[in-house]
């Protein structure tokens, strides 16, 4: 009979988020702190997907709306199961019991604190299983294997899985430790599972004793071996800074791969969502949080950042600009030196050099903003939306009091409270009549100097 690939295997995806990460001195759940923009169970979520699971299921503690909440959020479709009581990590699988006894192929078992797997990877352990292993395991070269379930081999093939505290010195002397994630052939999970004891040091149900008792059960057991990098587990906030470090390093490499360039990779900080065109330039000391595109020719200066903004094909970006949510900023148009934008699309090459904020607003193609306009958007209660037609000329230090509307080529005088609408091509002044008083100035002083002097 001919083996099924694991492209052609139906996979469940079992992701244990069950741990409470007390080391984190958080009061938010582990699962849900985030790496590069996104909570990592929603990495283990995406690369589980990706990896070719058409079924999720996710395992949370007692009370954690939150984690489930999250999971529902990515995945509508994921099945939520709740561990009552801490008793292992096959204890914890086997919450999720309902799900298995659908039927599948293959079965994957990941963590929501093991962030930085890869889909190939996963998809190299299921093909383990695929291969005829009734348990799969993932494992490592481990520079410092302290702490880590050993990988015990005989006869070159995997037969138990030792945890520390269980380990003989021989056994703690091995380098080839387990990552925790594992795959288990459908047929078998859950006679394999129900066998496994709570005979350990830790008086737990170990997840990884399936490998034993599939050796006791005449069947076979296989190891994938992954970098150590991508195993790596987050417990603290040092280990999170850690993995968010690799994430970085990878998203800049991608995005340069794809025909980025990053003047100075090290200090650019990407969002796992970030969509980057080609010959795009990033100089130093740009922030991308979450929900960014960036077109083709476009140019990010330095000490930029940008949120949930569109940036369009030749736009220019900052230095020192913020684009918050709803930003969208069109074919060559320019956003300058502390100029801030929200939620306003700005059209093909509009210009604010500088000095600006454009909340709540459309700036019409060709227009330009000069330094120190504000659109004053908010009223204490509610938003207003400000119209900038094409080519009209907004002078420098100017307000504009939405709602208000300023006509295609008009012009609005520097230092103007514009509170009523611009018709096209006229010129608006809304400031007071300057006035001037000859020889005060002198007078004043010599006032000032008689004064001082008595």
């Amino acid at each position: 009979m001919a083996i099924m690939t694991p492209r052609e295997r139906r996979c469940l995806a079992i992701v244990l988020a069950a741990g409470e990460g007390t080391r984190m001195k958080s009061a938010r759940p582990k699962a849900l702190h985030e790496i590069a923009g996104r909570a990592m169970v929603g990495h283990v979520l995406k690369a589980a997907a990706e990896a070719g699971a058409e079924a999720l299921a996710i395992v949370v503690g007692p009370g954690r709306d939150d984690v489930a909440a999250e999971a529902k959020r990515l995945d509508p479709d994921a099945g939520i199961f709740v561990q009552e009581q801490r008793r292992g990590t096959a204890h914890a699988v086997l919450a999720a019991r309902a799900a298995i006894e659908r039927g599948f192929d293959d079965i994957l078992v990941v963590y929501a604190d093991i962030p930085l797997l890869t889909a190939a990877t996963l998809r190299k352990l299921r093909a383990v299983v695929a291969g005829g292993a009734a348990v799969a395991t993932l494992g490592f070269q481990a520079r410092n294997p302290a702490g880590y379930g050993r990988l015990v081999l005989a006869n070159g093939r995997l037969v138990a899985i030792r945890e520390e505290k269980d380990a003989s010195p021989a056994e703690k002397a091995i380098d080839l430790v387990n990552a925790g994630p594992m795959a288990l052939d459908g047929a078998r999970a859950l006679d394999i599972l129900s066998r496994i004891g709570s005979n350990n040091a830790q008086n737990e149900f170990y997840l990884t004793d399936a490998v034993a008792i599939a050796a006791e059960l005449g069947l076979s057991a296989g190891v994938e071996i992954a970098k150590e990098s991508e195993t790596m587990g987050v417990n603290d906030r040092a280990q999170l800074a850690a993995a968010e470090a690799e994430m970085q390093k990878r998203l800049r490499e991608r995005a340069m791969a794809e025909g980025a360039t990053l003047v100075a990779p090290e200090t650019v900080f990407l969002s796992e969502d970030t969509k980057i065109g080609r010959d795009v330039v990033i100089e130093p000391h740009v922030v991308i949080g979450k929900g960014v595109e960036i077109a083709d020719g476009a140019i990010i200066h330095s000490f930029s950042h940008l949120e949930g903004a569109k940036v369009g094909p030749n736009v220019s970006i900052g230095p020192f600009a913020r684009l918050r949510p709803g930003a969208d900023i069109r074919r060559k148009a320019k956003i300058g030196n502390f100029v801030e934008v929200k939620n306003a699309v700005i059209e093909e090459g509009a210009k604010a050099n500088h000095l600006t904020y454009l909340g709540d607003a459309r700036v019409g193609a060709g227009a330009n903003i000069g330094a120190g306009t504000i659109t004053c958007n908010y009223d204490g209660f509610d938003k207003h939306f400000t119209d900038i037609g094409a080519e009209a000329f907004i002078g420098s230090n100017s307000a504009l009091v939405a709602p208000v509307k300023i006509g295609a080529g008009a012009y609005v005088g520097s230092g103007s409270v514009i509170t009523e609408d611009v018709e096209p091509d006229a010129l608006a002044l809304g400031r007071g009549r300057q006035a001037e008083k000859a020889g005060w100035a002198a007078a004043f002083r010599v006032r000032h100097e008689e004064k001082k002097h008595g």
